[in-house]
């Protein structure tokens, strides 16, 4: 499947200088928006920077939606990282278009698209405004909201809610209508770790591994998962 991310250890053409580990701080939106449970989006900072280091490090976060009364929470176990012309397997490949036009714009927005006709992936635009990147969210582990998850996806087994990208956006109601949304406020966002309910990640070790469902870059190791987690997607 993959080696297991230490640091020091590269990931592509990157180099990880540091152990994944939450940092001793919650990292703060940039905007004066509600908190989660006491906790701020992710500000535009942690997404302005190399896709691959975004997507290793989004491991152990957790997705937030709030609809309504409802709010919806999973622990990200699973992404993966796409770049631009240099990554023949991503959207932004050949350049702008309608549908990817988002990933040319500014850090931190949502990049929705439809696929095989059934499901919607989420993705979330990384790197410098004008250079393309995104990291699809593979995976979650369902935290809050999860009879709403289990109504929307017809399903009673909670480990089949949100493992795979199609199955994550169904019981989040995330579609199409929501790409384009600035990750860095309320209602989609991303926050750290930091309740009762979420684990420590300094002892449980990340892998890298090939990419799943895609013809071109199959030998990348542009996919990050939580080792051992029953929620990571089967591939």
């Amino acid at each position: 499947m993959g080696e297991v991310v230490h640091s020091g250890t590269s990931i592509g053409t990157v180099k990880l200088l540091a152990p994944f580990s939450p940092p001793p701080q919650p990292i703060h939106s940039e905007g004066g928006t509600e908190r989660v449970r006491g906790l701020k989006p992710l500000d535009r900072s942690f997404y302005n920077r190399c896709t691959q280091i975004v997507a290793y490090e989004l491991i152990g976060k957790i997705l937030t939606f709030r609809e309504g009364q409802s709010l919806l929470r999973g622990r990200i176990v699973e992404t993966e990282a796409y770049l631009g012309k240099e990554d023949r397997a991503s959207h932004a490949y050949r350049g702008v278009t309608p549908r990817n036009r988002v990933m040319f714009g500014p850090p931190g927005f949502s990049y929705v698209y439809f696929t095989y006709g059934n499901h919607h992936c989420l993705n979330i635009v990384t790197e410098l405004e004008g250079m393309p990147g995104a990291v699809l969210i593979r995976a979650a582990e369902p935290l809050t909201g999860i009879s709403v998850m289990r109504k929307r996806r017809r399903q009673e087994a909670t480990v089949q809610l949100t493992n795979g990208p199609g199955k994550l956006t169904q019981a989040f109601g995330i579609t199409r209508e929501h790409s384009g949304r600035d990750m860095t406020t309320e209602p989609l966002c991303v926050t750290e770790a930091r309740d009762d309910k979420d684990i420590d990640f300094s002892s449980v070790h990340i892998r890298a591994a090939t990419r799943i469902g895609i013809r071109h870059g199959k030998k990348l190791p542009f996919r990050f998962y939580l080792m051992g987690n029953p929620f990571v997607s089967a591939g």
